[in-house]
């Protein structure tokens, strides 16, 4: 949302039912919406500003009714940058000599698909909405639909298209953005 309003927060209260009325309208539900929860997916990395991310995670947005936060530690690269034309390894910086591996995320999204399709198992429930830009995403959105659950792409035009075209219907959120806006004293 940043994108949009460098200023936006998000009040983690609204936003689950206020995604939940917007799905329920794209799929033209008969009966009443419900809310059932939010699952907030999200990794951190070994900085001061990675443990300060988790805290925030785990203790602001975690502690919102029906919201389930599920944050991994990033993981330092094995292999150390190559320069792209003469594929130099740079193991230090020749700055500050500090170590040039960056952290990758590994296991979000593979935790976001394996609870997609378990809850679907269970049948929890008929209809999600999935936050994310990722294609990766492509074919658990394919496969529940054989199972019969919408999903629903939360989407930030124009990124995700991919995901966006294979999914029910889809949710613009930076049109949406001002039902769950954080607004200081409400």
């Amino acid at each position: 949302m940043r994108d949009e309003d460098d200023e936006f927060n998000t009040d983690w209260a609204k936003i689950g039912p206020s995604l939940a009325v917007a799905a329920a309208n794209i799929v033209k539900s008969a009966s009443p919406t419900e809310f059932q929860g939010l699952n907030f997916y999200g990794s951190y990395g070994p900085t001061e500003q990675g443990r300060k991310r988790n805290q925030w995670a785990t203790s602001l947005i975690g502690t919102r009714p029906g919201v389930s936060v599920h944050m991994v530690p990033r993981k330092r690269k094995k292999a150390h940058p190559k320069c792209p034309q003469c594929y130099h390894i740079a193991k230090t910086c020749p700055e500050c000599g500090a170590d040039m591996r960056g952290t990758e995320e590994k296991g979000v999204d593979v935790r976001m698909a394996t609870d997609m399709i378990k809850l679907a198992w269970v049948d929890n429930y008929d209809v999600a909405v999935l936050v994310s830009s990722d294609a990766d995403f492509v074919p658990v959105a394919e496969f529940l639909e054989t199972r019969g659950i919408k999903v629903i792409h939360g989407a930030f035009p124009p990124k995700g298209h991919h995901l966006s075209s294979c999914c029910w219907g889809q949710i613009d959120l930076p049109r949406l953005r001002e039902e769950f806006r954080f607004r200081k004293g409400e």
